[in-house]
């Protein structure tokens, strides 16, 4: 009996130990770690100058005439990434001065309207950084040092608003393939994927033909975007960017920039850049 009775004692004993445990397990996950609306919020908001952004041609930071040409390309950019799956967009351009800077900053700032969605604009263009000249916004460190493990991205990055999250560089750094190319940097982007869960990840690249760095990058992302300008980007350049491009990735579309006459754009009261 008394056996009995101590084996009895020892099952409540178990018992009591497994309810315990299971009444601790939502306390240790509530300690786990800042979670991922806390992390958007612990970066440094900007709030950028209403007349430096019209003087450097970035429209869509609020709803306005000017801003519906981004706008729907905005849009068409985020319903053909959703329908294939894709997160990571890479926008460069054939050759320097096509506009592709403006063209990232303006989807980027145009995102700030749909707080619904997570985006990233991350610049790559490391050897000529102009997001920061852009924006009115000088960083304490570079994008190379977050891409070289120096610098966590949280406190590097600044957000627009609620949800867009922008991480530019002060100087130029002169062996950006390096960086590029490296394993540490793959691993430090899929880490900030990972921590911040972006809907969508820009990626200001350099452009194509000038050099090696973006073709180092284009098999990380899903897509690339390419900005043209009328009457200077010639269609030979075009295609051999396509081609490029189509060897590592995927090709989103091309963006005919700086078009000074469009035929039909009048009538509804639109302007056309």
């Amino acid at each position: 009996m008394d056996k009995l009775q101590e084996a009895i004692e020892l099952a409540r004993q178990s018992r009591r130990s497994a309810n315990k445990a299971s009444q601790e397990e939502p306390i240790a996950a509530e300690v786990a770690g800042p979670s991922v609306d806390d992390k958007w919020s612990a970066l440094p908001l900007f709030e950028p100058n209403d007349k430096r952004l019209k003087g450097n041609r970035i429209v869509t930071y609020g709803a306005n005439p000017l801003s519906a040409g981004f706008d729907v390309l905005r849009t068409k950019v985020i319903l053909q990434m959703r329908r294939n799956n894709w997160k990571r967009l890479a926008i460069t351009s054939p050759s320097p001065g096509c506009g592709k800077t403006t063209m990232a900053c303006n989807i980027a700032a145009g995102l700030t309207r749909q707080p619904d969605i997570r985006a990233m604009l991350i610049e790559l263009d490391l050897r000529r950084p102009s997001i920061s000249r852009v924006l009115g916004c000088k960083p304490d460190n570079c994008v190379h040092a977050v891409l070289s493990g120096e610098v966590p991205f949280s406190e590097q990055a600044v957000r627009l608003k609620s949800n867009v999250a922008i991480s530019m560089s002060k100087k130029a750094y002169n062996d950006p393939t390096r960086v590029l190319l490296s394993q540490e940097a793959s691993d430090i982007l899929a880490a900030i994927e990972a921590d911040y869960d972006p809907q969508i990840m820009i990626f200001d690249m350099p452009p194509l033909l000038t050099g090696d760095d973006t073709r180092a990058f284009l098999g990380k992302v899903d897509c690339v975007l390419l900005v043209a300008q009328a009457e200077r980007t010639t269609t030979q350049d075009i295609d051999v960017c396509e081609r490029e491009i189509a060897e590592q990735t995927n090709m989103l579309g091309v963006v005919l920039n700086q078009c000074r006459f469009i035929e039909g754009v009048d009538d509804y009261g639109y302007d056309a850049y």
